[in-house]
This record gives C-alpha cells, structure tokens and sequence, in this order.
C-alpha cells in the first residue's frame, strides 16, 4: 500500500516540476526550417495555398473542412490528431510568400508560419518560419523538450517533399 502512495508522490511531483520549468520558458518563440522541393515556384505556391487537397498529401492530417474565406483569403479546419485547429491565410503573394494564421484564441498554442518560395536547381528552396506562442505551461514544457519546435514543420516538409512533379 505503501508503493502506491510513494508512486503517487512521484507523479505529483514530476507534474509540479514540468509546470515549474515550463513555467519559466518564454510563451512565445520562433523556429525555423528549409527543404529543397523538387517543384518550381509556382506549382509548389499552388500546391501550398490549396488547402482543400492538403489530406491528400499531408501525413497526420484526418480531414480538413473549408470555412469560407476571410478577406478574400483561404480559411479552414484542419483534424491533425484529434486536434481541431481553425486556420486561415493572411497574406498571399504568388508566387513567393504565403503567411498561414491559428485562427483561435481558444487554443493553448497560437501563431502563424511564413513560408517563403525562392527558385533553386531542380525546384525551388522553402523556408518556413513559425513565429508561436503557447499559453499552457504543460504544453509549453512538452513542446520544448519533449516534441521540439520543429517537428510539425518537419513533418510537413517530409510530406511535401513527396509532391514530385507531374503528380501535384
């Protein structure tokens, strides 16, 4: 009976610390990445501000449900991991910059990604930068340590860089 309270304390304890230390992280940060897509500029601009074929070729994505647009721009829905996250576009300029928004301030994270498009050999060099906040310190601990800032945008490009041309 015994082990039962001493495990409990432990657990009780590592909660403390992770709020503690996440506590002490700053809410916001920014992370950056930038992969070689084997498309040109504009088929890669398209393939990005096309929302609605995105769980066609985004690993991790359940569903994506178009809203109608704001501004003019793109907004949807997205189901990636039982998580949904409203999102639109706030910027659009083909075919070098498309800035995506978390349209949500009920969410425990927040932000937007700048992907930048810029010609290279073979295809075109995107860099996207995630400029975020998260609100809750759990979160905010497990982002930092545990799942890294870059692992979302990693995914990301990992799924893009399967877009080969002819089969966008």
């Amino acid at each position: 009976m015994r082990w039962i309270l001493y495990a409990g304390l432990v657990i009780v304890i590592v909660v403390v610390l992770v709020a503690v230390v996440g506590a002490m992280l700053p809410k916001q940060h920014t992370a950056s990445r930038t992969a070689r897509i084997a498309l040109p500029p504009e088929k890669l601009y398209a393939a990005l501000a096309d929302v609605s074929r995105y769980p066609s070729w985004r690993a991790g994505l359940k569903s994506l449900q178009r809203l109608p647009d704001k501004n003019g721009m793109p907004a949807w829905i997205e189901d990636a991991g039982g998580m949904k996250i409203p999102m639109r576009f706030g910027r659009m300029e083909p075919p070098s910059l498309l800035v995506g928004r978390i349209d949500s301030t009920e969410l425990a994270f927040g932000g937007t990604w700048t992907y930048r498009i810029a010609p290279a050999p073979g295809g075109s060099d995107l860099t996207i930068t995630e400029d975020g906040e998260i609100h809750n310190v759990i979160f905010r601990f497990m982002s930092r340590f545990v799942f890294g800032y870059h692992a979302t945008m990693d995914a990301f490009l990992a799924s893009l860089a399967k877009l080969e041309e002819g089969k966008t």
